[in-house]
Formats: structure tokens, C-alpha cells, sequence
């Protein structure tokens, strides 16, 4: 069974306005292993069929390219082939590579698109977990396949050179990809206020159908509490989030999430619980959140924070869930009439 290990959380809840106001449109399905839903205004002037036809296509394209679950997608192509190989990419996949390289440097390796042979030794990837922890052998050679800074990139040519036994996974950006793709094509379809949101992943154009900025709410890690931790306005803004309280298996009482530090080889052991980040497009938020959350609190807030992102933090302390955020992340907490977050 297919494990989505990197969208642990849910965004997109719509903490009011839920309701189908006539001019209100909706549209969703399934792609990537998850759900695809979107959200706009001026529902009478559309033509639905159509609007579904091409964001459809679209989505298929994008999985023709990124998918690591199709055998004959441009990714699983080149993970395919034998030794050391240089290999042209296609302008979407150079997009996306790109941007998880540069996502990979301001996180000092935390996030790494090559860390699929770790992620699926310790049984959260296509290998269901054995019920044996890895010995520290098996560690250490499956971790000599695994590092960015071995693969050679020449953006302007879009030439990628990866050395043998390495494998490219962009799914912990894709579905970001897809989002910003769908925000777009609704924007050239004369759609100006929209919400698209993959597997959590959400970006947010204009306003919502009703007025006003649209209104999301972060779900709480902690399922015997309150179900939402956070509410957010937000407007031509991404939300993206990555937590570790969903996928996770313990043995002899030590708990092993499925973020694995591609710098360790070992799965994340901190206090972190979730990040979420605000960012202009979604694929950047989508990576971030995932090299936040490895990083651990102390180092992700400080990076965060030096770098100006938005972000939003929970982590386990001695009286339960702690909640943190950077400066750049207040304007978006939906204050209440009192002043307080809702």
C-alpha cells in the first residue's frame, strides 16, 4: 500500500464560509495517490466540463514528468538507467529539480531530493517496514547513495548529471508544483479568485467567492484535543505543512518517524511535531516545510526567521503542544475581535 509520508497534515479546512453559495464553483478528483480540489468565484460564467478537461490534462502532464509511481514518466526513466548518466530534462522537470536544489542549500542538506534509497530502508517508501530496525551497516552504504551535492546541475542547459546508483524524488515538491501549475491556468482562464489544493497543499488567489480573504485552519497534531491549532487568512499566498505525527512506527519503545535526515541516515528525533509556511508559490513552501521540520526547532526557527519566511511552528514540550511562528508569519493569524488567533 502506497504511503504518502510527506503530507502529514491537513490544510484547507475552510473555518466559515463553507457553505456552496450560487456563486461558488467546485471541482475536484484524484491524482498523485491523493485528492485534487478547486474553489472559485463566478461559478454561472464558467463552463465546468471544460475547466475540468484542462486542469486534468494538466495534472496527467505533470505526472508524465514527476511521478515515480509511473514506469514510463521522464523521472522514473532516468532513476531507470544504469551507471553514471548525463541526461537533458524536460523544461517542467528542470523546474521542479531546481527549485528542490536550491531548497536543498538554504537548508544545509536537510532537504534532499535524493534521499528516497534512506526513506525506503526504514520501511516508508514503496519497502513496507519488516519490524527490523536497520543495522548501522546497512545505514551507512544505503546512505553513499543519497546527497545532492553529487549530483551535477546545469540549469541553463538543463543537463543533469547523476552518478551511478543515485535516484531523483521530487514528490516532496511536486504536488506543490501542481498546485502553483492549477492556481495558474485558472488565472488564464479569467479565474482571479480561486483556491487550489492537492493533498493539503493549498494556494490561495483574490478573494473568496463570498468577499474577503480566504480563511484555512491548520489541524492540530494532537487528535484528543481541539481539531485546529491555527487559523489563517490568507490572499495570493501557498500554504504548505509537513509534520511527523502520522507516519511512524515504534520498536522497544523508540518511536521512528518517517522524516528522515538524508545527513544521518537516521529518522528525525526532535521535538518538532509540524511546520507550516506561507510563501508566494506552493512547490517552495512544500520544500521548505519538509527542510524545516528536519532541521528541528532551535536551527528551522532561526533559519526561518534570518531568512524572512513566514512559518509556523508546533513542537512537543513538558505541558503538551507548543506553538512558535516568525514575524513574517503573524500578519496571516486570523485575529478574533479580542485580538486573539481563533
Amino acid at each position: 500500500m502506497r504511503r504518502i509520508f510527506l503530507l502529514c497534515l491537513l490544510l484547507g479546512a475552510l473555518i466559515t464560509g463553507c457553505g456552496d453559495a450560487p456563486e461558488r464553483g467546485r471541482l475536484s478528483g484524484a491524482t498523485m495517490g491523493t485528492t485534487w480540489s478547486v474553489i472559485y468565484a463566478n461559478a454561472g460564467d464558467v463552463d465546468a466540463q471544460r475547466l475540468r478537461s484542462i486542469i486534468e490534462q494538466e495534472l496527467l502532464e505533470i505526472n508524465a514528468a514527476l511521478s515515480t509511481y509511473i514506469p514510463d514518466s521522464e523521472i522514473s526513466r532516468l532513476n531507470a538507467l544504469e551507471g553514471d548518466v548525463n541526461q537533458q530534462l524536460s523544461s517542467r522537470f528542470a523546474e521542479v529539480l531546481s527549485a528542490g536544489l536550491r531548497i536543498s542549500a538554504l537548508t544545509d542538506g536537510a532537504y534532499d531530493i535524493t534521499v528516497g534509497p534512506l526513506v525506503e530502508l526504514w520501511g516508508f517508501g514503496a519497502r513496507e517496514f519488516d519490524g527490523l530496525v536497520p543495522a548501522v551497516e546497512t545505514v551507512a552504504s544505503t546512505a553513499q547513495r543519497v546527497g545532492v551535492q553529487r549530483l551535477e546541475w546545469d540549469e541553463e542547459t538543463r543537463v543533469l548529471h547523476r552518478p551511478s546508483a543515485m535516484r531523483i524524488d521530487l514528490s516532496s515538491i511536486a504536488k506543490g508544483y501542481a498546485v502553483d501549475r492549477l492556481s495558474v491556468l485558472l488565472l488564464e482562464q479569467g479565474l482571479d479568485n480561486t483556491l487550489v489544493e492537492i493533498g493539503g497543499e493549498l494556494r490561495a488567489r483574490g478573494e473568496r467567492p463570498e468577499g474577503g480573504p480566504w480563511r484555512l485552519a491548520v489541524e492540530s497534531p494532537d487528535p484528543a484535543g481541539q481539531r485546529f491549532i491555527e487559523a489563517l487568512v490568507v490572499s495570493d499566498a501557498a500554504v504548505a505543512t509537513s509534520g511527523d505525527y502520522r507516519n511512524f512506527f515504534e520498536v522497544d519503545g523508540q518511536r521512528y518517524s518517517h522524516l528522515v535526515d538524508p545527513r544521518t541516515g537516521y529518522p528525525v528525533a526532535h521535538e518538532l511535531v509540524s511546520v507550516t509556511v506561507i510563501h508566494e508559490n506552493c512547490m517552495e513552501a512544500d520544500g521548505l516545510a519538509t527542510g524545516l521540520i528536519v532541521l528541528g526547532l532551535e536551527s528551522a526557527l532561526a533559519l526561518a526567521e534570518a531568512q524572512g519566511l513566514a512559518a509556523h511552528f508546533v513542537s512537543r514540550g513538558e505541558k503538551g503542544l507548543e506553538v512558535h511562528y516568525t514575524s513574517a508569519f503573524s500578519p496571516y493569524r486570523y485575529q478574533t475581535g479580542d485580538g486573539a488567533s481563533e
